[in-house]
């Protein structure tokens, strides 16, 4: 119905009065214009005043279709989480909700607004110190590995139940996301194989040590989707700001998977890891670092090719399978790791779909 609208505002932006119950009461829109871009969602800046008279922007976030409702509130849920032990790291989250728009059932997340520099690099003392003290104060509150609610990376939403196993917890992650890329992209016999044998027996291999003869990983709270482009530096403060988290309880070193990605291009500066290692070390074995770091980033790889079909991520984390089950469980039926597919010997860089839709939203 057209009274569920706010037709009394100006911008380009259709604002329906559900977002505003999550808004202070008495809170006056003046405005809803689109702003920024995303690649699964629909953005906007609204611009309000406030009911003791002070001006405020928020951020619009609204999706709809698959993994929507997981989105918005594993987004609000995951950014609590975090502003609940790191202050200043990402934007405060102000609520979620959902509206109908015709036929299809809308969800929406809301947080402050802030102006911000995609471009600009952290610096990577006081950022690794941001990264470490989340996950220094990230404590489980089950004590176990999970999440209190189902969380997503892109559209695609995690098993996040609890679990005492690191290695049964990201195997259930790992499958999650093999799921959605065949579902995508298809059978394919050999990778087929590749997957079931890192999930049957490299992950119980590689990450169940870290929970083996006396050893022990502590569940902490990490950002969970912490690539380039979801960092801003904001322009008031100076601060570095992360966005687009989709948390879960887990081995702190699970959050730097997708620094090893063909997309990253300053992450995978050595200065981040040397920085973040002042406060956390490796897991023991320390020596095993490089490679749990290669299975973490299977993840973040297969999660990128089931959303994006055809994309060479499946074949990168095809040849990265391989290495790792040549290591830890050779098996003669597979076929053999390649290095020259290895990214991490031949330094390739693959220009990602989200960077190249922000760099023409900047130069627009």
């Amino acid at each position: 119905m057209s009274d569920e609208w706010l037709t009394e505002i100006t911008g380009n932006f259709p604002l329906h009065k559900a977002v505003t119950e999550v808004m202070p009461s008495g809170t006056e829109v003046l405005s809803c214009e689109s702003s920024g871009v995303s690649a699964w969602t629909k953005t906007a800046k609204i611009t309000v005043r406030l009911p003791d008279g002070s001006p405020k922007r928020y951020f619009l976030k609204v999706a709809s279709g698959r993994g929507a409702q997981a989105l918005v509130k594993g987004e609000y849920h995951s950014a609590s989480a975090i502003e609940a032990v790191v202050s200043n790291f990402v934007p405060h989250p102000v609520g979620y909700g959902e509206y109908h728009n015709g036929e299809s059932q809308v969800y929406f997340f809301l947080g402050d607004f802030h102006d911000m520099d995609l471009r600009t690099p952290p610096d990577p003392e006081t950022f690794a110190e941001k990264i470490a003290e989340l996950h220094l104060n990230g404590k489980s509150p089950t004590g176990k590995f999970g999440f209190p609610v189902t969380t997503v990376c892109g559209v695609f939403e995690r098993t996040v139940k609890w679990e005492s196993s690191w290695a049964k917890c990201y195997a259930n992650l790992l499958s999650d996301v093999i799921k959605y890329d065949t579902e995508t992209n298809g059978l394919w016999p050999e990778f087929d194989a590749a997957c079931r044998h890192t999930v049957n027996f490299v992950i119980p291999r590689l990450l169940g040590t870290l929970q083996s003869e006396g050893r022990s990983i502590e569940p902490v709270l990490i950002h969970g989707d912490l690539w380039e482009q979801n960092i801003g530096l904001d322009m008031e403060s100076g601060h570095s700001l992360a966005f687009d988290s989709g948390s879960i309880y887990a081995h702190n070193e699970l959050e730097f998977g997708t620094w090893r990605c063909s997309w990253a291009y300053y992450f995978n500066l050595p200065a981040y890891q040397m920085f973040y290692r002042r406060y956390i070390q490796p897991s023991e074995p320390i020596s095993e670092w490089d490679d749990r770091n290669r299975l973490y980033s299977l993840h973040i790889y297969l999660n990128d090719s089931a959303g994006h079909p055809g994309s060479l991520s499946r074949k990168t984390a095809y040849n990265d399978m391989l290495f790792l089950c040549e290591k830890y469980a050779p098996l003669d039926t597979l076929e053999k790791y390649d290095p020259a597919k290895d990214i991490s010997l031949t330094g390739a860089f693959v220009q990602h779909e989200t960077h190249t839709l922000k760099l023409t939203q900047s130069n627009a």
